[in-house]
């Protein structure tokens, strides 16, 4: 069922840039989607709640009269829960608190010379817009990785957006809303897409604009967020989900694929990787996608992810080229399930997380494993991170130096001005002891 390429023993042969060519990737083009997002945000700068109005209708086929959720319908969604979800609810929130509780960041003052010191103090941006998808998978689980972090970073002003249900009325899913109250988070709006992104950027007169703009989306919100980074800070472009697999001969072929289909549930565009070095297991796991997928609920949508461009095996062979493949494809996810499954966890750079062994799925990372599901797309785990703590925050130094040691290094001070032709600089140091 999944498209091969054979790399055994000639991953070594390609350079870096080859390499990523060879390997299964979508041909997402996000530059062409910021373009065609270009007129529908500049219309939102323009003309505010008017404009949020008619694209909320026409995309998602609901008029609103105000974008900002009735805080009674948020108390209704949590009051009408089912007691075994908010149970999963509550269970997922208490494990990623708790996860991320630890990534707290202590302000560090370090002594550069008798007299001076740097501090580095972390404050948290003052107001974030937080996105939740809504389309083929609308996902509550989303509300929880978004707002937990940016509550334990300290974060003031938290508002969160959701595509409007025709469904449900207008409203966003009752899920999204369920947990948002369960969070204390009252400040939701029911509009999604690029729409979304452009309210949060340049805001409305009933949603202030924000500082900054986290979550998952397809390739348009991801598109949307490139084109409004610098006026607000984003996190990593987190588009359609993904999934690597790094297994050998002595996986079980169900368990991998099993979650080759969760990631491939998501949407067509999934992408659904298997890197290996038996040939036997690709063909144990090609039997058990063309047993299993049939059966599945979103069976036709599954396949087409599947069978497209962005997923397929490849074989290497062994464990290093795995790693190599691994980290040329960068993951959103990926699953390492072969022998001393930790210590090739360890040896791999470029991930947006790593799920070790055969009972640590991504699924369990979806909802309850305590980690964030979200995660750098398309490369981007190259150079970007997961959702965090971190990222709600903001490293400021804070300078303080006595007159005695700023005259012990006022002559390098002026000296580096002076070869950079700015004397401005060095007169502003030697000035302070001219008298």
């Amino acid at each position: 069922m999944l498209r091969r390429i054979d790399l055994s023993g000639e991953v070594a042969d390609h350079p870096v840039r080859a390499l990523r060519g060879l390997l299964p990737r979508a041909a997402f083009d996000v530059n062409a989607a910021v373009r065609e997002n270009q007129p529908l945000l500049d219309d939102i700068a323009d003309r505010g709640k008017a404009a949020v109005v008619e694209l909320v209708e026409k995309w998602d086929g609901v008029h609103l009269e105000h974008l900002r959720v009735p805080e009674s319908a948020i108390k209704s969604a949590v009051d009408g829960l089912d007691e075994r979800l908010r149970r999963a609810y509550q269970t997922s929130i208490d494990r990623v608190r708790a996860a991320h509780e630890a990534q707290r960041l202590p302000e560090v003052v370090t002594e550069i010379a008798p007299g001076g010191t740097v501090t580095e103090r972390y404050v948290p941006v003052g107001r974030v817009g937080l996105y939740v998808p809504g389309g083929l998978a609308v996902l509550a689980s989303s509300v929880i990785m978004n707002a937990v972090p940016a509550q334990i970073a300290g974060v003031g002003s938290i508002a969160l957006t959701s595509p409007a249900q025709k469904t449900n009325g207008g409203l966003p899913d009752n899920g999204i809303l369920a947990v948002a109250g369960m969070l204390g988070i009252d400040e939701v709006y029911a509009v999604g897409g690029p729409t979304a992104i452009g309210m949060f950027a340049y805001g409305t007169d009933e949603c202030d604009p924000v500082d900054m703009i986290t979550g998952p989306g397809n390739i348009y919100v991801t598109a949307a967020k490139r084109a409004v980074k610098g006026l607000v800070g984003i996190d990593a472009e987190a588009g359609t989900t993904e999934i690597a697999v790094i297994a050998d001969g002595g996986a079980d072929p169900a368990h991998v694929a099993v979650d080759l289909i969760s990631q491939a549930e998501h949407d067509p565009a999934a992408a659904s990787v298997l890197i290996t070095d038996s040939a036997e297991l690709a063909d144990a796991v090609d039997a058990e996608l063309v047993a299993r997928v049939p059966a599945t609920r979103h069976s036709e949508r599954i396949a087409t992810a599947l069978a497209g461009e962005q997923s397929g095996t490849i074989l290497v062979a062994d464990v290093d080229e795995a790693v190599t493949v691994a980290d040329a494809y960068a993951a959103e996810h990926l699953e390492i399930q072969c022998a001393d499954a930790r210590a090739v966890a360890d040896r791999v750079r470029n991930a947006g997380a790593i799920f070790v062994g055969a009972y640590s799925p991504v699924s369990l990372g979806d909802y309850c494993a305590g980690s964030n599901h979200v995660l750098p797309t398309g490369g981007c785990a190259r150079h970007s991170a997961g959702l965090s703590v971190h990222t709600f925050l903001r490293g400021v130094h804070i300078v303080d130096y006595s007159r005695e040691a700023l005259e012990a290094v006022a002559a390098d001070v002026v000296t580096f001005a002076n070869s950079e032709d700015l004397p401005g600089h060095g007169e502003a140091v030697s000035a302070r002891f001219a008298r």
